[in-house]
């Protein structure tokens, strides 16, 4: 039975050494969103989706190679917030919802 749990722990550590984190957030009318992985290495390469709170897309922008972007808050998400799916060239994907109070304290810190 150990030995059956420490296989099992050893077989999913390759897993999680590469889990994508992302964070996104508001400054002003300005997003921003870093990513790294588990391990603090950061993605090199990616795209992000945007789509509304209803799931409609809004576009695309690349991750730059220093694992982050910023790009011009929407004008229609201010008030419903919107999903940001980031998917790197490892083939790992995550995603952060950014809600309508987190873009409202993002404008009124500026």
């Amino acid at each position: 039975m150990i030995r059956l749990a420490l296989l099992l722990s050893l077989l999913a550590a390759p897993a999680l050494a590469h889990d994508l984190r992302v964070f996104a957030r508001v400054d002003g009318d300005t997003v921003i969103v870093e990513t790294t992985f588990s391990s603090g290495r950061v993605p090199t390469a990616g795209e992000i989706a945007l789509t509304d709170a209803e799931g409609a897309p809004l576009g695309t922008v690349m991750l730059d190679d220093d694992g982050e972007t910023a790009f011009a808050l929407p004008d229609a998400v201010r008030d419903t917030g919107m999903r940001i799916d980031v998917t790197v060239s490892e083939g790992h994907q995550d995603y952060w919802l950014l809600t309508p109070g987190d873009i409202a304290r993002g404008q009124e810190e500026q």
